[in-house]
């Protein structure tokens, strides 16, 4: 039979074991250094970065969008453009939003162009399209080892927002105005100002997917698009 090795051998073993970690967390600890920083892998950083940089685009687009449709903000009663804006960019998201029938992601969106809607419009397809695009990030804030994003819902978020670029450009109610304005004509001169930050946040997204899918070597399934379909799902 074997022996059980003696106390004094277990002791020197878990002496080796701890020593280096304790040693790690205490230099960790002289810099100020946050536990769970040592929970992040490098993709994970390239997820916030990505989220981040996306999250700024959409709230340029946000107060584009309110400058360009006034009468939208006026509807809630609120001076302050700043206070709209941060009532849609809130990570975790609010999801109680009563004048929305209580929607977000693309049933949120597509709210935003009914033609009974009496509601901000802008609130509606931007908070329909923030929550959309956090969901094909597993809905989260920050990123550690145990998130597992999916590339078919960051690539369907990319289809997604082309499909919405396509609805604000043709979508018009009873009077023949766009449900919402965009890009204009100014004399000679085309402002395609919106379209260039649509554009980014396509390619943010399309980039991020790709990454995924290198590191998970899963495939796309990509998707043959047409004037008109509907979005695309996205989410867990």
């Amino acid at each position: 039979m074997l022996k059980r090795p003696c106390s004094k051998v277990l002791h020197y073993y878990a002496f080796l074991v701890l020593c280096p970690l304790l040693i790690t967390l205490s230099v960790c600890m002289a810099n100020d250094f946050e536990i769970k920083d040592i929970a992040k892998s490098d993709i994970d950083d390239v997820s916030e970065i990505h989220l981040n940089l996306v999250t700024d685009l959409l709230k340029e687009l946000t107060v584009k969008l309110y400058k360009k449709n006034p009468n939208e903000l006026k509807k809630t009663g609120l001076d302050s453009l700043e206070t709209r804006v941060d009532a849609i960019f809130r990570c975790p998201p609010d999801r109680i939003y009563e004048v929305l029938d209580f929607k977000d992601g693309t049933e949120a969106m597509l709210l935003g162009f009914e033609p009974d809607f009496k509601g901000d419009r802008v609130f509606a397809v931007m908070y329909g399209l923030y929550t959309m695009i956090l969901k094909s990030y597993n809905n989260n804030c920050e990123f550690f080892l145990i998130d597992v994003l999916d590339q078919q819902n960051l690539y369907n978020s990319a289809r997604n927002i082309e499909i919405l670029v396509w609805r604000l450009k043709t979508r018009r109610l009873s009077s023949g105005y766009l449900v919402l304005e965009t890009n204009t004509l100014d004399g000679t001169v085309k402002n395609i100002s919106f379209e260039r930050l649509f554009g980014k946040l396509i390619s943010l997204q399309d980039t991020m997917a790709v990454i995924i899918s290198k590191r998970t070597d899963r495939l796309i399934k990509e998707v043959v698009q047409f004037a008109g379909m509907s979005f695309l799902p996205v989410g867990l």
